[in-house]
């Protein structure tokens, strides 16, 4: 039987998203994610509990986290656990846990946007379909 590897989670951006570009044109883009879970403790106080994901974003969705993403914007994301390691400069082993994003919809109103056209919006691949409406189906609504 096969595993599954699937995360979703809402939070709010740490940092603005860094995006560079590889050498064979990739974009991918960075940053970290916050979520929190807010419960009362056994004296009655309220506690905040919060979170830090590393986010990893690859192609498509890097350009949108470029073009959209701010500092502080919430967002929705669906993605996989991937755990990568590498030797630092003395040779010590080092692993760092990332959450790879499949799915992004951005949250929020669009007074949290810089952009005027990025609202709440969510993010697959999305290939513009130019026949819309040139097909004619048989479907009653």
């Amino acid at each position: 039987m096969a595993g599954i590897n699937k995360v979703i989670l809402i939070g709010n951006l740490g940092k603005d998203p860094e995006v560079r570009t590889l050498e064979n044109g990739t974009k991918v883009a960075n940053f970290t994610l916050a979520t929190s879970e807010t419960y009362k403790n056994k004296e009655g106080q309220k506690v905040t509990q919060t979170e830090w994901h590393n986010i990893v974003l690859w192609r498509g969705l890097a350009e949108i986290a470029e073009r959209y993403l701010r500092k502080g914007n919430q967002i929705y994301i669906e993605g996989k656990i991937k755990t990568r390691s590498w030797d630092d400069k003395d040779g010590n082993k080092r692993y760092t846990t990332e959450i790879t994003g499949d799915n992004l919809t951005m949250l929020g109103s669009r007074r949290d946007t810089d952009e005027t056209d990025a609202g709440s919006a969510s993010v697959q691949d999305k290939t513009p379909d130019n026949n819309v409406g040139d097909e004619k189906d048989d479907l009653p609504f």
